[in-house]
């Protein structure tokens, strides 16, 4: 397997998969399908901004060429009875084989969420459904099954706060997606744990009607007093109730 130069840069600049103190970059973008961006559009993004992890939703199987083109390592799962689904590149090496997780579903989509471990740190790579009390309780229902060190990153059709215990909302603030194609608003979203961002950006748009983001975080140490502090204020509310 040969890559060009470019892309034999894009493997080298990275080492190992990140540890406490260490930081990566990881962007995401909904191609929309197969009417959306093109496998050329991804490359010259990833060529471009040169990510150690890239997301995507709604990945058909022409995105499978990606790891002979760019090298690293790669693994997309559709959704049930659809041609698209969740997919991960990354320069990094997997800690196992990325699982399909059943989320709970509304009527038109069975929904998934691609969860990828890579030891240190975890992700739920999503498209959420469109109901805004649903796509709630898909996150919350993600969220037990990732590590200390994890985030959730993807397209969560949601408007408005997350409500996901534990985590923060840390990606960029910028509208990412124009509903109806009039209304702009910030759907595409990275909720972490254990992490901090350093940097985040809307990027331009292209062939997809959603903007790719990006997102560079930082693997903190876990606080060793949150564990008292919880139990503290638990203890707090149980007194003031009574």
């Amino acid at each position: 397997m040969s890559h060009s130069l470019a892309d034999q840069n894009i493997l080298s600049e990275s080492g190992n998969v990140p540890q406490i103190g260490q930081s990566f970059t990881i962007l995401s973008w909904n191609l929309l399908r197969a009417v959306g961006a093109p496998l050329d559009e991804v490359v010259a993004l990833a060529r471009n901004v040169k990510p150690d992890i890239f997301l995507m939703q709604e990945a058909i199987g022409a995105f499978d060429r990606l790891p002979e083109i760019m090298g690293g390592y790669y693994a997309r799962i559709p959704l049930p009875d659809r041609i698209h689904g969740t997919a991960c590149w990354s320069r990094f090496p997997f800690a196992r084989a990325p699982v399909s997780c059943a989320l709970p579903s509304g009527l038109m989509v069975r929904r998934t969420a691609q969860l990828i471990d890579f030891g240190s740190f975890s992700i739920a790579n999503v498209h959420l459904s469109h109901g805004q009390i649903l796509n709630r309780r898909q996150l919350r229902h993600v969220a037990p099954m990732l590590r200390h060190h994890a985030l959730v990153m993807g397209d969560f059709n949601l408007v408005g706060p997350a409500l996901m215990p534990g985590f923060q909302d840390v990606g960029p603030r910028a509208p990412t997606h124009r509903m109806a194609d009039m209304l702009p608003i910030r759907i595409d979203r990275c909720m972490v744990r254990g992490m901090t961002a350093l940097e985040t950006a809307v990027l331009p748009n292209q062939s997809s009607d959603h903007h790719p983001i990006k997102v560079k975080l930082k693997l903190e140490a876990p606080d060793r007093h949150s564990t008292f502090f919880q139990r503290l204020r638990q203890k707090q509310r149980l007194r003031d109730k009574g």
